[in-house]
């Protein structure tokens, strides 16, 4: 939900919201986000955990962050979010203040308050933007959306007890029903 009418904000509004209240900028309009649910934390949680295990596994040089982190997507000072998890594998995009440009993967736990922008206005920001992967986990319906940008292979629905196979990752599969557990 827009939090102004004013015309046009910018990354120096983010940065002027009172203590504690948290938006994203996505082409100039200030979206609040509201606080979330134990299970999306959950899921927040154990899944950055299982990618991070993994990555270190294979001694990958890709780095996971769970919100809040800062992805500003675009080179203009208009698009600014906050992913529930990233997962980022090109290290010259960090910085001090968070990712500059697209992270490769992108996993949004949507809520009934999300959907709209989680798949819709992100789902485009992210493709346009050039995220390779881009995961909508939707706990009230237990339903994965995987968006395989690069390859379109690995595009599909999945329900949390399937073994969902990551698609910058090929042998990492994440069943989420388990994660739940």
């Amino acid at each position: 939900m827009p939090l102004s009418q004013k015309q046009s904000h910018t990354i120096e509004d983010i940065y002027a919201l009172p203590e504690g209240q948290r938006a994203e900028l996505i082409d100039g309009q200030l979206y609040s986000m509201a606080p979330p649910k134990r299970i999306h934390q959950k899921l927040i949680n154990r899944l950055s955990q299982t990618i991070t295990n993994y990555i270190d596994s294979k001694h990958g040089s890709c780095e996971v962050y769970p919100a809040p982190f800062a992805v500003f997507l675009n080179t203009d000072n208009k698009n600014y979010v906050e992913p529930d998890i990233s997962i980022i594998c090109d290290k010259d995009k960090l910085d001090e203040y968070g990712c500059n440009g697209a992270p490769d993967w992108v996993i949004e736990i949507a809520s009934p308050s999300t959907e709209r922008m989680d798949y819709g206005i992100k789902l485009f920001k992210y493709r346009s933007a050039g995220v390779r992967e881009y995961w909508i986990i939707n706990p009230v319906n237990q339903i994965v959306n995987v968006f395989d940008f690069e390859s379109n292979e690995k595009t599909g629905q999945y329900s949390f007890d399937n073994e969902i196979s990551s698609c910058i990752y090929g042998d990492l599969n994440i069943k989420i029903a388990n994660l739940l557990l």
